[in-house]
């Protein structure tokens, strides 16, 4: 009997002693989460910021205080421009690849450079300059490998679209090509400041989503553009929004129009449309897809020169200036008076081309598995395009199109861009002659053709499955552009992502937290309905990184009003389920805290209080935990601060 009596009163002494160890060691963690060092204050993390940067540089000037000038200049040099890296290890095997790549691209290029020229409202050599010196001058300064510089499509309509409403292309081309170029030098200024002061999250200002609308919606307007070429319309709307489109090929369809033009047109968008599917099904045949707008021109070139069908009523491009790209620098005019207006409209030229630029090289550089610098490839294509301005070149930027047929001809680095720029040099110098009979319906079915790849339905699908209020972003930005205009286009798209920004900044989610059987583990039930709800205790996490202004007083009342709800549940007999006596609130996802956000604790502290129930933090971040110690609110809980939500609730459930 003694001795049976006895194991009991042990295994009760034991069971003290695991939680007195416990109790001991929750202390010790608690201690841990009250007693951190003390965080850095924003002059702290600047002068930190700013010895780092120094100590880099010392490190570097250390390393090559010891080398001599001629290896400290080539040093520089390789940093300035990466082509002295990489053409060290350059082969003829790579030559052989970047030259059918070169080649290949070329002649996509040609006919797209002279028809997005004359969808930016400038002479066709302009197309072709741009896709001369720009590639050069990217080929290198430039990081990624696969990407063909040159005119796109959207740029040039943007660029047209906004600079039309201040000088007249029709009427007054000179002033007109003077007010692209100085756009295109103000969008080289801000690319490059971009780059060198690491301002790379404006571009991302235009969300995924919306940039898809964006190019969707700019695709359809460039697209009923093109009728003016395919009708041979000689009067057409300089509006780009389609109500305006729409009813200028109305009137023109009412008038006397040739058919020879449509006719000519479609034969041979049909054709390039056939090869590209046709290269899509057979992927060696490839080639063909890329050359066919090529053979478009020198096929319906041809055909117009030998049946004189110019004569007929066919409209041709006629003079086209060869020769190398002559000096614009003096047609650079500050003194006019919209150097403001042009440089805002430098600014969203700017904005739009590094964002598909950037898109466009990380896509591709993903595939071949390096890490592209976006700041590097900011300032290489900003002076890419402030050098473009003074050789008579408007915005260029990356070509997904041409950077598609670049990569799938098997370049291997920029020497490609260096074939491509050659092969239109040669061409402007001595075969601009051979376009005089080049009809622009022709231009129009190039550029008509390029346009599919811009309209990205399937991804559109996917935003509306994955996000709806990016796919409100992305319709925004459709719409914007096709009902009203493109920039407008593009301030409703950023205005939308910035409202998405706000509503979850000032009404951020919440969500109740249960036990998740077997674990020790906290879900929440919605997500899992087999997480089981501790008795007494009600555990709300906050799903926001800043508790401020803009959402404390939202998520003190939304708190209370779960405290409310969980009271107010009754069981199958009209019971109430149970009675909360403890809020814990899981603060893992909290990065930071202002003081609207501490006092919206503190009334919350008060309002539990006055109804008996108290309240306890797990799992602060070190800023929030610093703060709400200064503001002396740990004291107010009475200390009940935890290390992880487990913690608290077995302290609650002990006490």
């Amino acid at each position: 009997m003694p001795s049976s009596a006895m194991i009991p009163t042990c295994i009760s002494s034991s069971k003290d002693m695991q939680v007195d160890i416990e109790k001991n060691q929750s202390h010790v963690r608690c201690q841990w989460v009250l007693n951190p060092p003390e965080p850095p204050n924003p002059w702290r993390m600047v002068t930190d910021l700013a010895e780092k940067s120094i100590l880099r540089w010392r490190k570097n000037f250390s390393t090559l205080r010891h080398e001599s000038w001629a290896r400290v200049m080539f040093s520089t040099l390789q940093r300035i421009f990466p082509i002295l890296v990489w053409g060290r290890s350059y082969t003829a095997t790579k030559f052989r690849k970047d030259l059918l790549a070169g080649l290949t691209i070329a002649s996509l290029c040609i006919p797209q450079s002279i028809g997005y020229a004359t969808l930016a409202n400038l002479d066709p050599q302009y197309g072709l300059y741009t896709s001369v010196v720009p590639p050069l001058i990217y080929a290198v300064m430039g990081t990624a490998q696969e990407i063909a510089i040159g005119p796109v499509a959207v740029v040039s309509l943007l660029l047209s679209s906004m600079v039309q409403k201040l000088r007249d292309p029709v009427f007054d081309p000179i002033a007109y090509t003077k007010l692209i170029l100085l756009a295109t030098l103000f969008a080289g200024i801000f690319q490059t400041a971009f780059g060198l002061f690491r301002l790379g999250f404006l571009v991302d200002f235009l969300s995924h989503a919306a940039i898809v609308g964006f190019v969707g919606g700019a695709a359809i307007v460039i697209g009923l553009q093109q009728l003016k070429g395919l009708l041979g319309v000689s009067h057409f709307t300089t509006k780009t929004d389609i109500i305006s489109v729409i009813k200028a090929v109305w009137q023109a369809i009412h008038n006397p129009w040739n058919p020879r033009n449509f006719i000519l047109g479609c034969s041979f968008l049909v054709f390039i449309l056939s090869t590209r599917f046709l290269g899509k099904k057979k992927k060696k045949l490839f080639w063909l897809a890329s050359i066919s707008p090529l053979i478009s021109v020198v096929v319906s070139t041809l055909l117009v020169f030998v049946t004189h069908a110019d004569k007929n009523g066919v409209k041709i491009v006629k003079h086209v200036k060869g020769g190398l790209n002559p000096s614009s620098i003096h047609m650079l005019d500050f003194n006019n008076p919209y150097v403001g207006e042009v440089a805002k409209i430098g600014l969203i030229v700017a904005v739009v081309a590094l964002t598909e630029s950037v898109a466009v090289g990380r896509s591709f550089a993903s595939i071949k598995g390096y890490q592209l610098n976006g700041n590097k490839e900011m300032v290489s294509i900003g002076i890419t395009n402030i050098i473009g301005s003074f050789t008579s070149c408007y915005v260029a930027t990356g070509s997904f199109s041409r950077t598609a047929v670049n990569y799938a001809a098997g370049c291997e680095t920029l020497v490609s861009n260096i074939v491509m720029g050659m092969t239109v040099l040669i061409s402007l110098q001595f075969m601009t002659k051979l376009l005089y009979y080049t009809p622009t319906a022709i231009l129009a079915s190039v550029i008509l053709s390029a346009l599919p790849g811009l309209i990205d339905i399937n991804e559109a699908l996917r935003i509306w499955k994955l996000d709806k209020f990016d796919f409100l972003a992305c319709l925004s930005a459709f719409f914007g552009v096709l009902f009203a205009s493109v920039e407008i286009g593009l301030l409703v798209a950023v205005a939308v992502s910035f409202s998405k920004i706000i509503v979850i900044s000032i009404r951020p989610g919440t969500e109740t937290l249960g036990k998740l059987p077997g674990t020790d583990l906290f879900g929440d039930v919605n997500q899992y309905p087999m997480a089981v709800k501790i008795p007494g205790l009600l555990i709300i996490r906050l799903k926001s990184a800043l508790l401020c202004f803009a959402n404390a007083t939202f998520v003190k009342e939304r708190i209370m009003k779960w405290v409310s709800e969980e009271e107010e549940s009754m069981d199958d007999k009209g019971n109430a389920i149970s009675q909360i006596q403890f809020v814990i609130l899981d603060m893992s996802n909290l990065v930071n805290i202002d003081t609207s956000g501490i006092a919206a604790l503190e009334e919350l502290h008060k309002s539990l209080s006055s109804h008996r129930k108290q309240l306890a933090i797990a799992n602060p971040r070190w800023q929030v935990i610093h703060k709400l110690k200064v503001s002396n609110f740990v004291n107010k809980i009475n200390g009940r601060v935890f290390l992880t939500v487990e913690e608290a609730v077995r302290s609650k459930i002990q006490c």
